[in-house]
């Protein structure tokens, strides 16, 4: 029976209204399909083809996710989200789609093997998805996989679908409060703070009927698009972050489009557990984590410090050659300061609590102000303290602004290894590629507006000329753009406008593809982003270029023009390497520790046959050493089998074994790294080679990665 407003049907009624107009919806191909009624993004689908309606599983309308039964009663923009061809990977947008209804499937299998159990919240992940749930008793274990994945077998063989049904706020408090669960309550009054005049249901199947969650999707149209799945592991978590709070099982899980890229993806993780950089920092000596300094605070191992020290020579050698000024700035700063830049107190939670004087403190708790009081006076400016510096860029603004400067001095280009310290949450640290402190190879340049361009070039040329050389040419760009509904950006929007033109016109000139992504901004400005695909094809977001027109404005930064007037410059500011930390953990699972020679914290090991050629090997090493390599001299009284298979495990680029022969013939027996041996040179040409090899920065073959 059709829906009608007074005795007229809905459709006849907007026919009324509209009558004079149609829907117009674009298509990604720049066609236009034009309607006399609101139609679903599945109408348009089947309009285009049947083909096309089969495997659609969502749409994209004017940029925003949604289900496939969503009405367009506008003039909008259209793209269809689809199950991927065969043997072709699933694109982000359907895999998001593919994992949230995983999600839903997982946590109906799971109550109905534990009705005990208290939902809370499971959004999809880069890598899957996982779902908080409170159980009454002892949580399910590793043990109980294969029984989740069988009811969710069952479930997905159901076909059933995704079905959303909306109710207003007050009705649907009502039924959050008589189901009783004080989580999805609190769920339902965040998204009414966040402006939600409704909330939302999705139910695998019919509502009322089949199970249901609170949920603002969006969702594939029914199971049977969840191609394959896999529960993946356990792992305790609490209700909003807080340790002090509920104590949850978080469930994690995996879902792909079919089998073949769930197996991928499995063999992806197994090799990943062989590089990760945790095991592999301890193993060799790169870096540790100590409780009595602090989680997320690292100290750099003498082999790991080797490589960063190498990293951080490469780059200042090429700012030399682009014109930087090096630079140093301290680890705090005023409130003042950053209450400028914006990043105080808009960005508290991710930053270390402000230092006041104890004096002052002392005086305040006298006079009974309390600690909210305190934290209102500090993010007013009534009371001044210092910052452990969250960001470089005041301290490059204040080097800049202290003296005066003529349109004839820019670009200043001013660089700086500088740390900066972020209070990341306790359960989302991870080795070296989260921590609390990090440095990052910093750079704020100052230039006209009309240098942005070649300058932006500058910069973008330093990230590939980084990523080349790494081995790391694998990458695809992001140009990051505000989101125009977000208030959380900062400046003129004409401001924005030439800064976004800047970035994509910049670009433009590194002749590969790239996407632009709204919402990818920083607060002051635009980027672009590398993203870089390692050796087992993971990505990672390596090397950063930003335009920033508003940071100069907010510290009233002016050089003298060529009319003798002042004028604004433009900022930009670029990290190649982004975090030190963050890049080096992301090279020790590339390399899988297995680096190459440039970057190896022993080059050579030196291996006597015998102790009767120690005096020998030392003279080999004092070669190496004097042509600045990195070599060490094996005095162990192991048999020379043994010394090898140890120095091979320890993955040395080259192995000199030397006994009487070679001393006799002043020669060493060589074995390169996963090629053996390649025989006897001379002491100066193996010397030579090493430091040509060395000083090239030279890659290796794939088959020398891991020692052989």
């Amino acid at each position: 029976m059709p829906v009608s407003i007074g005795n007229a049907p809905v459709d006849l009624v907007w026919r009324a209204a509209y009558l004079d107009r149609m829907i117009r919806i674009e298509l990604p191909d720049g066609s236009v399909r034009e309607y006399d009624r609101p139609v679903t993004a599945a109408e348009v689908a089947a309009d285009i083809g049947p083909g096309l309606a089969k495997v659609a599983v969502g749409a994209k309308i004017d940029g925003e996710l949604s289900d496939l039964a969503t009405t367009i009663d506008r003039d909008a923009s259209l793209a269809l989200v689809t199950m991927p061809r065969k043997k072709q990977p699933a694109d982000d947008d359907a895999l998001y789609l593919i994992r949230h209804s995983c999600a839903h499937v997982m946590a109906e299998a799971i109550q109905r093997i534990r009705p005990d159990a208290q939902l809370v919240y499971g959004p999809p992940t880069e890598q899957g998805f996982y779902y908080d749930i409170a159980f009454e008793g002892d949580a399910p274990s590793a043990h109980d996989f294969e029984r989740i994945e069988a009811e969710m077998a069952a479930i997905i063989a159901e076909d059933r679908p995704f079905t959303r049904y909306e109710m207003a706020v007050d009705e649907g408090m009502t039924k959050l409060r008589d189901e009783g669960s004080k989580y999805k309550l609190d769920n339902a009054e965040r998204a009414i703070e966040a402006g939600s005049d409704e909330l939302s249901w999705y139910a695998t199947g019919e509502p009322g009927s089949n199970w249901e969650d609170l949920c603002r999707g969006p969702h594939v149209p029914s199971t049977k698009f969840i191609g394959a799945f896999k529960v993946m592991s356990l792992a305790s978590s609490y209700w909003h972050g807080d340790a002090d709070s509920d104590r949850l099982t978080r469930v994690y899980g995996t879902a792909f489009a079919d089998n073949r890229a769930l197996t991928r993806h499995l063999e992806q993780l197994e090799e990943a557990k062989k590089r990760d950089h945790r095991v592999l920092g301890k193993r060799f000596g790169l870096f540790h984590i100590d409780e009595a300094v602090g989680q997320g605070l690292i100290l750099w191992g003498r082999n790991g410090s080797v490589v960063r020290r190498e990293l951080e020579d490469f780059i200042r050698a090429e700012l030399i050659k682009q014109g930087y000024d090096t630079i140093y700035t301290p680890h705090v700063g005023k409130l003042g300061l950053y209450r400028t830049s914006g990043h105080f107190p808009y960005y508290r939670e991710s930053q270390y609590p402000p230092l006041v004087h104890g004096e002052y403190l002392s005086t305040m708790a006298k006079e009974g102000c309390s600690c909210a009081e305190l934290s209102n006076r500090m993010s007013s400016g009534e009371i001044d303290g210092y910052l452990l510096k969250p960001m470089n860029c005041p301290h490059h603004i204040r080097l800049f602004a202290s003296e005066p400067h003529s349109y004839r001095d820019l670009p200043v280009r001013l660089a700086e290894f500088g740390t900066v310290y972020r209070w990341e949450q306790s359960g989302e640290l991870n080795g070296l590629t989260r921590v609390r402190g990090f440095t990052q190879d910093d750079a704020h340049l100052f230039c006209l507006e009309e240098q942005v361009a070649q300058e932006m070039i500058g910069c973008l040329s330093l990230v590939k000329l980084i990523l080349t050389t790494l081995g790391l040419d694998d990458y695809r760009v992001r140009v990051g753009l505000r989101d125009e509904d977000s208030s959380k950006y900062i400046g003129d929007p004409a401001n924005w406008d030439k800064a976004e033109h800047a970035c994509r016109e910049a670009a433009a000139t590194l002749g590969k593809p790239f996407t632009e992504e709204a919402g990818e901004a920083a607060f002051y400005g635009p980027k672009i982003d590398f993203v870089v695909r390692d050796a087992i094809g993971r990505e990672w977001q390596l090397g950063t270029v930003q335009v920033d027109y508003n940071l100069p404005e907010r510290f009233d930064l002016t050089y003298t023009g060529p009319d003798n007037q002042p004028h604004r410059p433009v900022m930009i500011h670029r990290a190649p390497f982004g975090s030190m930390e963050r890049f080096c953990g992301i090279l020790i699972e590339h390399f899988e520790a297995a680096f190459p020679v440039w970057l190896s914290p022993e080059q050579v090991r030196v291996l006597p046959i015998s102790d009767k050629f120690l005096d020998y090997g030392d003279e080999v090493r004092a070669a190496l050493a004097a042509k600045g390599l990195r070599a060490v001299l094996d005095r162990s009284n192991e048999r020379i089998q043994a010394k090898i298979a140890i120095a091979t495990d320890d993955r040395i680029p080259y192995l000199a074994i030397v006994g009487g022969k070679d001393a006799d013939a002043r020669t060493v027996s060589v074995r390169k790294r996963g090629v053996g041996d390649i025989g006897a040179m001379p002491i100066d040409a193996f010397v030579d080679a090493v430091a040509a090899e060395r000083d090239a920065r030279a890659l290796f073959n794939a088959e020398e990665r891991v020692g052989g």
